[in-house]
């Protein structure tokens, strides 16, 4: 587990695992028999709305008549063509973990049939009542002492799934990406951000409020009187606002420079001496260390403060609203109703809480992925598919490569250098080589909590297992049949699993230019990411290492600066403008992708004999290109996740991340007639790759 950023990823949290993330809400509605959701089409005329001109805002042409088309459905917070695949690949996987569930065939199916069963049975959620969390609760009522605050904070962490405080586990050196070590993290908040223990503007404030509430909610749930629930809640939203003010923030953290803090372990004793670092790495049974990286010390010192300040009851009040809250969209219905409450409506916008297949197929997915993907994989995505995918990289590959030595604003050592890590980009493609063993994972078919703990607890130890050992760099950060795709620096490798290489994004019946307009342009994202703000610190080793000329860097600082006040500029929701610094890397690597791809499609259709003015449903290939780019990001949203979107997401919403880059591609002004000055085709428009 990469502590310090799992990789540069296409969309935040999107796809079948994501969706089993602690927001996912909870109901009993298993008995509603769910129908096979309709396959995605690539190229949709039908979503065009031809009222609207293009060279005023592509987004509307693109996809007008499809966001009238699609609400946003009950159990949604937000519906776009990820969601829409997403959808047809959960529900393709539920029909495997149904028959596995009911008939196993196989030891495999045996053991992630029996997980889905578990989740499944709601009867059985809800006569437990809140059994599941009353022995953790008592062991932390018992709580003698803060000195044995460390040795409970590690239970909770490697045996029963509850983050507290921070976050532990593996990642590669930064500077040495041979090496897997420790690291320490920041961790510790239930809100979205940061920003939301500290900013004291109206919304928030009524957020805090309702949070608190929420926190009442859940301790009165476990029997807590009035009275007490109120105390403890205020506990908990003291020490978390304690532990906000002590966090990096998100922009900081996209800086390798700021998350490396390589130190002895007794680096750790000195940060936060109250802390029991012993206990805790035996506790959790880490491997012997003499070296960490400790990504955020100043987290750390203010942890230190929290146990040293707060008294005994209001650290158990903590401890205790973490191990109900963790558990709780898992459990019976006034809790699962509770977390849906404020996490999925108050905080998103969602109407309606997810059917409850939905959920426990998400969830089994997340802890049995590799498992369930290797059947999956073989009905779903055939050799032949692999096979084109990888024609399709290396025409970016090569754009790419051309792209660089065309560059007028870099020199030719730094162009040297960036060859040199393009050449050594690693690819991944549908599924692992090898799967993961998942044969010492306990699973029983009536016990849905302990299920989730032990899976949590067996990645958790998984995770630790990596420590000393060398790279792996066949593994993956995804499942099958996620819908996204991820760079990874400290590997320098493009990954794109079998989840997303369907239509509406990958359809090798399709002509090259909206294969090339979809999947080529997540293809060229993936690849630039290895040069943004971020993965250009990077080599082509993956360590993080100054392989620019001053001045080149210098140049690339202005052009992306440029990037950062365009996005910045952007209002999703009123009064609630993009942050250009967060969105930085993912704004760079959409420009940079579609332009790579476009220069790619023209290489195809030139090798191919194609000719690139020929019209197809009306449009040429160029603008074929550029549809297919604009209706992968299709999308609606609520007014409440666009605002946590904009506070948390590294990645501009749909509209911006069409319009903001088209209105920087000169070729698309070409291809649609747009004249200068027009708002597609603006006079200072940017450019970086």
């Amino acid at each position: 587990m990469q502590l310090t950023r799992i990789a540069s990823m296409l969309l935040l949290c999107t796809g079948i695992a994501a969706a089993q993330s602690s927001f996912a809400p909870a109901d009993t509605s298993s008995s509603a028999a769910p129908k096979a959701p309709a396959a995605p089409q690539s190229f949709d005329l039908t979503a065009i709305d031809k009222s609207a001109d293009p060279c005023t805002d592509f987004y509307q042409y693109a996809c007008g008549n499809w966001r009238k088309d699609h609400p946003i459905p009950g159990d949604q917070s937000r519906w776009g063509r990820f969601n829409e695949l997403g959808e047809r690949n959960r529900y393709l996987l539920y029909v495997d973990l149904k028959q596995a569930a009911d008939s196993p065939k196989t030891p495999l199916q045996k053991q992630y049939g029996d997980f889905f069963a578990s989740c499944m049975n709601t009867d059985e959620v809800d006569k437990l009542g809140d059994k599941p969390v009353l022995p953790l609760l008592e062991q932390v009522d018992g709580l003698s002492g803060k000195g044995k605050l460390a040795a409970l904070v590690a239970q909770l962490q490697a045996q029963d799934g509850t983050r507290a405080f921070f976050n532990f586990g593996s990642e590669q050196d930064e500077k040495d990406s041979t090496k897997q070590i420790a690291g320490a993290f920041q961790g510790g908040l239930t809100l979205p951000d940061r920003d939301y223990y500290l900013l004291d503007d109206a919304r928030m404030t009524k957020i805090r409020a309702e949070y608190k509430d929420y926190v009442v909610s859940v301790f009165k749930l476990v029997g807590d009187d009035d009275a007490k629930a109120k105390a403890e809640a205020e506990s908990v939203l003291t020490i978390e606002t304690a532990l906000a003010k002590g966090s990096t923030p998100r922009v900081d953290l996209r800086d390798p420079d700021k998350r490396y803090h390589p130190m002895p372990v007794s680096g750790l004793k000195t940060l936060a001496p109250d802390f029991d670092w012993n206990s805790y790495l035996s506790g959790i049974h880490a491997p012997s260390l003499a070296t960490l990286n400790v990504a955020t010390p100043d987290f750390f010192k203010a942890m230190n403060g929290v146990i040293a300040e707060q008294s005994m009851d209001g650290l158990k009040s903590y401890l205790r609203f973490h191990v109900i809250n963790s558990a709780a969209p898992w459990m019976s219905t006034p809790f699962a109703d509770a977390h849906f409450g404020f996490f999925q409506k108050t905080l998103q916008g969602q109407a309606e809480q997810t059917a409850r297949w939905k959920r426990c197929t998400a969830l089994t997915d997340g802890a049995l992925g590799e498992a369930v993907g290797q059947d999956w994989v073989k009905q779903n995505f055939p050799p032949d598919a692999k096979a084109n995918m990888e024609k399709l990289v290396a025409a970016l590959r090569k754009a790419l490569a051309e792209d660089i030595q065309q560059l007028p604003w870099m020199t030719e050592a730094t162009k040297k250098q960036a060859e040199l890590k393009l050449d050594a980009f690693r690819q991944k493609i549908g599924y692992p080589e090898k799967w993961r063993d998942y044969s010492a994972l306990e699973v029983k078919r009536d016990d849905l909590l302990g299920n989730i703990r032990r899976s949590d607890a067996f990645e958790f130890q998984w995770d630790l297992g990596h420590i000393g050992k060398p790279v792996n760099e066949k593994e993956w950060g995804m499942t099958p049949p996620t819908v996204n795709a991820y760079y990874d620096p400290s590997m320098n490798d493009i990954n794109f699993p079998a989840g997303i290489l369907q239509p509406p994004f990958y359809d090798y019946t399709k002509d090259p230019a909206v294969n090339f307009g979809a999947i080529g342009v997540v293809i060229g994202h993936e690849m630039t990411h290895g040069f943004d703000d971020e993965g250009s610190k990077y080599d082509a080793q993956g360590n993080v290492k100054n392989w620019w000329t001053p001045a080149d860097r210098t140049a690339f600082d202005a052009k992306t600066d440029c990037e950062v006040k365009e996005y910045g500029s952007f209002e999703p929701v009123p009064g609630q403008k993009l942050n250009g610094k967060l969105t930085l890397g993912e704004n760079t690597a959409d420009n940079g992708g579609i332009h790579i791809a476009y220069q790619a499609l023209l290489s195809t259709l030139a090798q191919d004999h194609i000719d690139p003015n020929k019209k197809i449903d009306g449009y040429t290939a160029a603008q074929r290109f550029f549809i297919s780019f604009a209706q992968v990001w299709c999308e609606n949203k609520t007014d409440q996740s666009a605002r946590v979107a904009a506070r948390v997401d590294p990645h501009s919403p749909g509209m911006f991340r069409t319009n903001g880059t088209v209105q920087n591609s000169e070729e698309f002004g070409k291809a649609f007639g747009c004249h200068l000055g027009q708002p597609m085709m603006p006079k200072d428009a940017c450019r970086v790759w």
